[in-house]
């Protein structure tokens, strides 16, 4: 791994478990809003915000930054980062141990490097994917700098399947596998990049819930399948705080003619 990639993830494991670190002392112990979207928001939420922001400047001079509690408009920069400060905030005010932050480095609008890190749980995952970027990046999906890789099973009763609030609508007798809801867009994901769980739905992501994951996922070597619109690339001067990009993720192809016939109980 070069010397850019190797700064790149030393920052984001070095800002995420700082931050991570202040977020635990708050967890369980602050109160938050609803904002104009229906979602959560706590001064945890915006202080995480504001701290990455400015590591990011101190950091990465000229790249641009597009972040979920304050710059919703991509800059159209050549590098960008995308942060979510706290994906999960519902689960953080109540005390649900499963909640994460999440980074996301784009080159000309398309994710390269995702870090996302549980500070509860103490697992970073982070992920390297070229597409058809052209550049030389270190590709591969890692859990605490371990490789990891979907799974080759097929579904049964013993398999599970992540859902979402909105996207419960799938379930019915015939549906193949055990059903999860974690009430975490990023790491619904992320158990399919470890071969926890076979598949996943997102009904209302937003562009920081999966900037990260979208990386780890297909590095590690799941199928991502959008419902809507394609995420990426970003364009620039476009406010992303009103564009939601359903999902599907599964751990591989074979599994997109499985799940896929269930998709029209999912609240688009």
């Amino acid at each position: 791994m070069n010397d850019f990639w190797t700064t790149v993830l030393d920052f984001a494991e070095t800002i995420t478990t700082r931050v991570g670190e202040q977020l635990l002392q708050d967890f369980g112990r602050v109160q938050a809003a609803q904002k104009a979207d229906g979602s959560l928001v706590t001064q945890a939420d915006k202080w995480a915000d504001q701290e990455i922001r400015d590591a990011i400047a101190s950091n990465f001079a000229g790249y641009g930054i597009l972040s979920e509690e304050s710059d919703r408009v991509f800059p159209g920069t050549e590098w960008c980062w995308v942060i979510d400060p706290l994906d999960g905030t519902t689960n953080f005010t109540r005390g649900i141990p499963i909640w994460s932050i999440s980074l996301g480095l784009l080159y000309r609008g398309v994710p390269i490097f995702g870090y996302v890190y549980l500070p509860p749980l103490r697992q970073a995952f982070h992920g390297f994917w070229a597409g058809s970027s052209g550049l030389t990046v270190p590709t591969g999906a890692f859990l605490n700098h371990h490789p990891i890789h979907t799974s080759a099973d097929s579904p049964s009763g013993n398999h599970f399947f992540n859902l979402c609030s909105r996207s419960t609508g799938v379930i019915k007798h015939s549906f193949p596998c055990k059903i999860r809801m974690l009430g975490v867009a990023s790491y619904n994901f992320l158990t399919v990049a470890t071969g926890a769980v076979l598949g996943g739905i997102e009904a209302t992501p937003k562009v920081w819930d999966i900037a990260g994951a979208w990386v780890i996922v297909q590095a590690a070597g799941g199928v991502w399948k959008s419902l809507k619109s394609e995420p990426f690339p970003l364009i620039p001067e476009t406010d992303y705080s009103d564009r939601s990009f359903p999902t599907l993720v599964v751990s591989r192809p074979e599994l997109l003619p499985v799940f896929s016939p269930f998709l029209d109980g999912v609240k688009l």
